[in-house]
């Protein structure tokens, strides 16, 4: 089953292996201020070769910003799209995993031919995204306007990206977490947002919160390639809402094994 691009509406490229818009006169937007808020975000994409189940979750102060930041399609890989960000990043990444395209040259050619609709005030120069095929590789990519602090890290099998943060110490504690952390994939993206945000996480505070897992048939039901879909849409606490979230989760697979 496709996930409907499972659809969670994340300058230097790596590759390794392993807002409100107001109509009307006084209250729009200045010339060449931004229509939205950048979407200032720490995610975090990672595979599990045992299961072989990949997935993502993310953290913004932005209401629902699980409402385009992550895509995933099971057997074809994931996708995050975050900052100034164009959420149309999402299902073209996966549909050039489709075509065969490896994450690093699908990072290149999707932001290579990006028109730049709006350059005044929406440039494709502060996008960033990451890209992770259902093997584990990974490309990243953070556009040099990207509000500070924005970057990217890999580790093993992961990839954590973010901006508007406290600093690198986020991604970088991010990777750290998710590498050190045991148990389903699930715990794992979960420990390195948590390790983001004890880092500093967004420096504008936190709000909501999404996280997205896919593996072919590996859901709930009959046909289902949807392990996880949970969103956080606004709340003070969203990684702890989160957290209660998997861990609900976590009991529900280990009835089904019984």
């Amino acid at each position: 089953m496709k996930t409907n691009g499972a659809l969670l509406a994340a300058g230097a490229f790596i590759v390794l292996a392993g807002g409100t818009l107001v109509l009307g006169g006084p209250s729009q937007p200045a010339a060449g201020s931004p229509p939205w808020s950048p979407v200032a975000t720490f995610s975090i994409l990672g595979f599990d070769p045992a299961t072989g189940e990949i997935g993502g979750t993310v953290q913004s102060r932005v209401f629902s910003v699980g409402n385009g930041v992550l895509w995933g399609e099971a057997d074809l890989g994931m996708v995050a799209t975050q900052a100034i960000v164009d959420v149309s990043y999402g299902r073209q990444g996966l549909d050039l995993l489709r075509q065969g395209l490896s994450p690093e040259q699908i990072v290149k050619r999707i932001w290579d031919q990006d028109p730049d609709p709006r350059p005044e005030n929406w440039s494709k120069h502060g996008r960033q995204f990451a890209v992770m095929s259902a093997k584990g590789d990974f490309a990243a990519f953070t556009g040099p306007k990207a509000t500070p602090w924005a970057g990217h890290r890999g580790g093993k099998y992961c990839t954590a990206q973010g901006n508007i943060l406290a600093g690198e110490a986020v991604v970088t504690g991010m990777v750290g977490a998710f590498e050190k952390t045991s148990g389903h994939l699930s715990l794992r993206l979960l420990a390195a947002l948590e390790a983001g945000q004890a880092a500093g996480g967004d420096t504008r505070g936190m709000q909501s919160a999404a996280m997205l897992i896919v593996k072919k048939d590996g859901g709930v039901w009959l046909h289902n390639d949807v392990v996880l879909r949970l969103q956080v849409d606004d709340n003070p606490e969203p990684i702890k809402e989160l957290r209660r979230l998997v861990e609900i989760a976590a009991k529900q697979r280990e009835r089904m094994r019984r």
